[in-house]
């Protein structure tokens, strides 16, 4: 680890579908330094009927990390939280929980979206909200729980995204962030406020639905009682781009038109940043999704499956005693050639007994003899992602007054190198992989600007740019 200033720094708290990080990061004559002060698994707990996130040993493992972060003698100055999309929980009237969060991969809203769309035009849903219609979205698990009449919308007061939940139990101050409430198919995306007519048609109670914050607010400050289990003073807790995609993309280390972004992990996110939502027909044929972002800003992006299929493979092989290390994986995929494809976002990789079986049943439903070798297999799953996005490219292209010129990769999948290269080679179009760690720098810099450290997205970009430097793959 490297060594850190102790004064004014910030800390980044970063939930992962599959893991959790307190990152700590100091802001000095332009540039950002970071540490990584505690690291977490974070699992999914299936429990009777349904996929359960252990949101009480989410909460104490921040709690951990941030005592961690006082203990080291770091003088805070201010605390964000970021997570995945769409997936909630509800408060009472007294404030508790009510409740562990359902995992978005639950088979609740199976069917869901269909009578979703029976009562709502989805032309003028997408209209509306300009939000691609996924049955993971908070819409139709909402949905799924009204139509059940599910106890817990009758006693719950508000809905409470991830990044809210924890923060709420931190500061007992309850309110939405935008980034993340965006990800929830209940947003107007011109306004920016709650679809409301929306919410009165699928007969959703429109009580639990809170004030909307944007990435700069101050959502409050440690309660007494945290404050003195930490061992801190009541540091303030900022709202950053809640949406952990949203404090990445803030990170981009490129001012440049024309770049487009993949935030590249366990679901890509394929895009471009614009000024204004995109609510065309042709947008919503083509499955963009529009989502806010810091700044002021809309990501305008596809939401592709992404290196879940190479990492269910990879649990799969460990737990048959064949595990793989990813280097030596890599470097045999990329020695070998396979005509074999799969379409990424077909339905047999969501969650399948046998990610292998899954892979082989995709391609033999196509005509195209299976892949065979972990090798084979790996490289598969590789080059059918590059083509999606090259898919995902050309439809974005049709769809934007300029093309892309440049892909920007970020986020834990900028490391594996050849994917990067066949993305490349698939576009056309230079690849500049990196930073790894985009969804934290994003969190801490918007911090500092919400601090007067930063003036405005174009500085905070500019320190992004003078901290790392990206790897840059050439087509070929």
């Amino acid at each position: 680890m490297m060594e850190m200033n102790t004064n004014h720094i910030y800390i980044a708290v970063d939930f992962g579908g599959g893991s959790g990080r307190i990152i700590a990061g100091h802001l000095h004559q332009g540039r950002l330094s970071l540490e990584e002060i505690h690291r977490f698994p974070n699992r999914q707990i299936r429990l009777g009927r349904h996929l359960y996130w252990d949101f009480l040993a989410l909460f104490e493992e921040m709690k951990q990390g941030l005592r961690k972060a006082v203990q080291r003698g770091y003088q805070i100055k201010s605390i964000g939280i970021d997570t995945w999309g769409v997936d909630f929980g509800l408060i009472d009237q007294e404030g508790n929980l009510i409740g562990n969060p359902v995992c978005y991969r639950d088979e609740r809203t199976h069917g869901i979206p269909d009578k979703v769309f029976e009562k709502v035009d989805p032309k003028a849903y997408y209209a509306t909200t300009g939000t691609q219609a996924m049955a993971i979205n908070t819409i139709f698990q909402l949905y799924s729980l009204n139509e059940n009449r599910n106890a817990q919308l009758a006693i719950g007061k508000q809905l409470l995204f991830m990044p809210d939940l924890l923060s709420y139990f931190l500061t007992g101050v309850a309110n939405n962030e935008y980034t993340i409430a965006s990800t929830s198919g209940l947003l107007d995306a011109r306004k920016r406020e709650w679809a409301w007519g929306l919410i009165d048609q699928l007969g959703l109670p429109k009580h639990l639905f809170g004030e909307l914050v944007l990435p700069g607010t101050i959502r409050g400050r440690l309660t007494a009682s945290i404050a003195q289990e930490l061992g801190t003073d009541p540091i303030p807790v900022i709202a950053v781009g809640s949406h952990d995609t949203g404090s990445a993309i803030a990170a981009l280390p490129s001012t440049q038109s024309g770049t487009a972004f993949l935030s590249s992990g366990t679901w890509s996110l394929l895009g471009m940043e614009t000024d204004c939502p995109i609510l065309t027909e042709k947008a919503r044929k083509a499955s963009f999704t529009n989502e806010g972002g810091v700044g002021g800003t809309i990501r305008f992006l596809q939401n592709i499956n992404g290196l879940w299929i190479l990492q269910q493979l990879m649990i799969e092989w460990k737990e048959r005693g064949e595990e793989q290390t990813y280097d030596t994986l890599l470097q045999r995929a990329a020695e070998i050639k396979t005509e074999a494809y799969i379409d990424v976002d077909d339905s047999l990789f969501i969650h399948p007994v046998s990610m292998e079986e899954a892979i082989r049943q995709g391609c033999l439903t196509k005509g195209i003899t299976p892949p065979q070798s972990k090798a084979e297999l790996t490289r598969c799953v590789l080059q059918s992602l590059a083509l999606k996005y090259k898919q995902a490219v050309d439809q974005m292209n049709s769809c934007l007054p300029k093309p892309v010129t440049q892909l920007n990769i970020i986020g834990g999948g900028s490391q594996n190198g050849l994917l990067n290269q066949l993305t490349a080679d698939y576009l056309q179009v230079p690849v500049h992989a990196g930073p790894v760690e985009a969804t934290a720098i994003g969190n801490i810099l918007t911090q500092a600007l919400t601090q007067g450290e930063l003036g405005n997205l174009m500085e905070l970009r500019q320190v992004v740019i003078q901290s790392v430097t990206p790897q840059i793959y050439y087509p070929q």
